[in-house]
């Protein structure tokens, strides 16, 4: 299946032994957190896995938890006590400094992690007055996101609740779509996910799609256009869209009616306003006898899309759909808050790294996609902060759930490779990016070392009888 975008042909097909080292110490800000975390890990005291305070008085500090401050942040102390009236020290090297931002926001981390608040809120003070979203480095402006999203956790700890974060879904959406236009990871999430719903329906007359999230629908008319030129004929295609806002289903309805009818293919819309896992029963999606049901899944942190991960499971199960595309990002949002921290930072800021190395920081795209796409994630997973704080019931590695739910993989193919490497084309910084195909049958795309999503196909052993069974 081509991708309906105009791609790029001029460099190189993406492999890995292509991937090369930069030298250029500001495109290296995963390198740093990576360094940072190892060496303040091996520093901290062996302590249980939750770095729960074991302490009598109950009055332990940070800095007696981690021991003495790397020579670096008594570099840039020293430096800022230098100079009267700047916390940024001048006469430390960028690199350093951004050692330093990270060595404190880890320290921020710990002093969370054992309810010293106070603690946390003096070092989130002088986070603040270093670190600005629109820095000049990848360094600076994660180190913001994290700080304001660790501020907004601090809070919830103090006054004991921790209200749900309203959604501007419009606003939300929107930077999203920016996100596909400047970011091969969108693209890499749809047109593999199109390919395998592609094959595994083939000469099927009737395809009906469930998007656990459709949000602006970005995805179909590419699906759509390659269905519409089948040898067989374009199949009649019904689309279940789920989301929150039925005013914006609606109208990604309207676009993605218009653009079948331009093709000439037969196409309904159903949208449904609820969360996947709040759908009493399958009934409420509308399937109809003869159709082949695929199951699309683009998993993010923006918003809880599909409810808990149980109920979720027992409606798929229930659905017996003949396959299902599921896109995960490669980060966990269980255990502790200090593991999310961690797992987030390295995640994260190799995210920012991937975007600063394609544009450049003053950018407007590029900060529209730090601050409501990055940022929102950022935020959910570290201020809302995850099961234990939110009472949802999420599982860690949906691949694996569905593995033990009974489910079969069914392996992406080297058309899915091929896809995923002609999107890679569209970006100039395409050596930095990884793709790699697992054991499994898994695709993955990342950034240097980084895996950060991964596509899978599944289908259900039993997905015949749903033919027998669905109503007319």
């Amino acid at each position: 299946m081509q991708p309906q975008e105009q791609l790029n042909y001029s460099g190189n097909l993406f492999s890995e032994h292509l991937i090369t080292k930069t030298s250029d110490r500001s495109d290296q800000l995963s390198q740093w957190v990576e360094h940072v975390t190892k060496q303040l890990i091996e520093d901290l005291p062996e302590t249980d896995h939750d770095l729960t305070p074991t302490y009598d008085d109950g009055g332990a500090t940070v800095a007696a938890l981690l021991g003495e401050l790397s020579p670096i942040r008594k570099a840039a102390r020293k430096s800022s006590d230098d100079s009267p009236g700047s916390t940024l020290p001048t006469k430390v090297p960028a690199d350093e400094v951004a050692m330093s931002l990270l060595t404190l926001l880890f320290e921020c981390a710990v002093a969370i992690s054992l309810d010293n608040l106070g603690e946390a809120h003096r070092m989130l003070l002088e986070l603040s007055q270093t670190a600005s979203p629109y820095g000049a480095s990848s360094a600076e402006r994660v180190v913001a996101y994290f700080a304001k999203a660790m501020s907004s956790r601090v809070v919830n700890s103090w006054i004991g609740v921790c209200a749900p974060i309203h959604v501007d879904f419009k606003a939300v959406h929107a930077a999203f779509h920016v996100y596909n236009n400047v970011s091969p990871f969108v693209k890499f999430a749809h047109f593999t996910s199109n390919q395998a719903i592609l094959e595994a329906c083939s000469r099927h007359s009737r395809l009906h799609i469930v998007d656990l999230d459709i949000m602006q629908g970005l995805q179909w008319p590419a699906l759509f256009h390659i269905l519409a030129t089948r040898a067989e004929g374009a199949p009649y295609v019904r689309m279940t869209g789920l989301g929150s806002s039925m005013e914006l289903l609606l109208e990604t309805g309207k676009q993605l009616s218009s653009f079948a009818r331009r093709l000439g293919m037969q196409f309904e819309f159903h949208a449904v306003e609820k969360k996947f896992g709040d759908v009493a029963d399958v009934s409420a999606l509308g399937i109809r006898r003869g159709d082949t049901l695929a199951v699309h899944w683009l998993q993010h942190s923006l918003y809880d899309a599909t409810g808990p991960d149980w109920k979720t499971m027992r409606l798929l199960q229930g659905l017996r759909p003949r396959v299902v595309t599921l896109v995960e990002q490669e980060i966990a949002h269980g255990g502790s808050f200090l593991d999310r921290f961690v797992a987030s930072l390295h995640y994260y800021s190799t995210m920012f790294d991937s975007l600063g190395a394609f544009l450049a920081g003053e950018d407007a795209g590029r900060h529209r996609v730090e601050q409501w796409v990055l940022h929102r994630e950022i935020n959910n997973v570290l201020a809302v902060g995850g099961p234990a704080r939110s009472g949802e019931d999420k599982f860690r590695n949906w691949r694996s759930e569905l593995a033990g739910s009974g489910f079969v993989q069914m392996g992406m193919s080297g058309n899915a490779m091929a896809q995923a490497q002609l999107i890679l084309n569209m970006f100039p910084a395409a050596r930095g990016y990884r793709l790699v195909q697992g054991d499994h049958g898994t695709l993955s795309l990342g950034w240097k070392d980084t895996s950060l999503y991964t596509a899978s196909a599944w289908t259900s052993p039993n997905h015949h009888l749903h033919h027998m069974h669905a109503p007319s």
